[in-house]
């Protein structure tokens, strides 16, 4: 088969659209591998940066983005029509949900009609935005194949979910098993092909179907384990229990357990959305998710918990929320990140905002916020504590001199259990 050759021979033509924190690392994969790569995004200033050899996403370096460009290997461009000329196409888009938490397509319908207008006999087609079960077969398929050409027989589909860990050194897009599963068996081993090429691991399912799942079933099991742990916490709270010394010590147990810890709040693109995608699919077929929705609804809650302990460690002092000048150390989703998508700490600053509470933040990842009315600027670490009466830890950065935070400050919520260590009186955990 000629694009089985290519592929082998690395002469297959990739394109990549969506140049985000999914698409650009595997973009950038492929052209280091020896693939002559091109990504598509609507993002004239992504474009630009990487055809300028500069990187905007942490987990990829400027250098290897300016080497694969001057090497003729990667480029960027907004122009679609350039489709056509591709061999494989990998589709990175986002799929957020809609207020109504129902699943929104519109970027996936938006690359699809993109490649449907150019598409040619012989093409390979891999969707990796994450979506419901049966998103490839019943909306992907059915608009490629509008020009008349099938899927499985004149042109390849397959489905083959991200499984990017943003701030994680160890596991990165080459070193992360994959999951494929084609519309027929020709399409899942084209995709296990041009994946093999870039990454150790491919694990081939028998149909898109399974694939979309395992990546519901993944981001589902921490969303509920995570709910537990924080209904635990809440628990803990009411009967005076240190929760995070029950979890390190339920950690010692070497079979049966896995550790999970409480937070502020559920964010980023997946783990928060993934289970109403779902819970979403289930209800269509009439079953409903009544386990996975209970931890939505603990996970949802914990942010006003956490402006509950804020409230509580200012009473200790004779103060309230309204009026005191609140410092918030993290506003990313996660450590060592400067992705905001579904971040808790914005949900946690809202709710202060709203009692009247006078707020700051510190975070080097993000140097400026404007999230509703929240509009302010990152204030160096050294220079928050002037004034302040209570700091909240809602992102544990390492660059964070945790240690001097119950010194420089009056009162300290840590919702991180980033102060571990501190037995001082002005510390609030969660």
């Amino acid at each position: 088969m000629e694009l089985k050759e290519k592929i082998r021979n690395k002469q297959a033509r990739i394109g990549i659209i969506g140049l985000g924190y999914v698409g650009l690392p595997l973009a950038v994969e492929f052209a280091k591998a020896g693939f002559e790569v091109t990504g598509f995004d609507v993002d004239v200033a992504k474009v630009d940066s990487i055809n300028h050899g500069h990187s905007y996403i942490g987990d990829v370096p400027s250098e290897d983005v300016s080497c694969t460009v001057k090497a003729g290997k990667l480029k960027a461009t907004d122009d679609m029509s350039k489709l056509h000329d591709m061999d494989a196409i990998d589709i990175c888009v986002p799929t957020p949900l809609r207020k109504t938490r129902d699943p929104d397509l519109s970027y996936v319908v938006l690359a699809v009609d993109a490649v449907r207008a150019r598409l040619k006999p012989g093409q390979l087609v891999i969707l990796e935005s994450t979506t419901y079960p049966g998103t490839t077969d019943e909306v992907v398929q059915p608009a490629l194949e509008e020009g008349g050409l099938k899927a499985g027989k004149d042109f390849y589909l397959a489905f083959s979910p991200e499984r990017v860990d943003p701030g994680n050194p160890t596991y990165t897009t080459k070193t992360i098993p994959k999951v494929v599963g084609g519309v027929n068996e020709i399409s899942t081993d084209l995709a296990r092909d041009l994946y093999g090429s870039i990454i150790g691991t491919i694990i081939p399912v028998s149909s898109t179907q399974v694939a979309e799942m395992v990546k519901l079933l993944e981001n589902t099991f921490r969303a509920v384990n995570i709910g537990l742990v924080n209904e635990i916490a809440l628990m803990s709270h009411r009967m005076n229990i240190d929760v995070w010394e029950v979890i390190d010590a339920a950690s010692t147990k070497p079979f049966g357990f896995m550790p999970f810890y409480p937070g502020p709040g559920l964010g980023g693109h997946c783990i928060p959305i993934d289970p109403f995608y779902l819970s979403w699919k289930a209800r269509q077929n009439g079953f409903e998710c009544r386990f996975i929705e209970l931890a939505g609804h603990i996970n949802g809650s914990m942010p006003a918990f956490v402006v509950e302990r804020v409230g509580e460690a200012l009473n200790s002092q004779k103060k309230a929320v309204n009026g005191s000048r609140i410092h918030i150390f993290g506003v990313a989703y996660k450590k060592d990140v400067s992705d905001m998508r579904e971040s808790p700490a914005l949900d946690v600053m809202e709710l202060l905002h709203r009692r009247g509470a006078v707020l700051s933040y510190t975070d080097p990842f993000v140097p400026t916020l404007d999230h509703g009315d929240l509009s302010m600027k990152s204030v160096p670490e050294a220079e928050a504590g002037k004034g302040i009466d209570c700091a909240v830890i809602c992102t544990n950065h390492k660059v964070f001199d945790y240690a001097a935070m119950p010194k420089h400050f009056p009162l300290v919520v840590d919702t991180r259990n980033a102060l571990k260590n501190s037995d001082a009186d002005n510390v609030f955990r969660l």
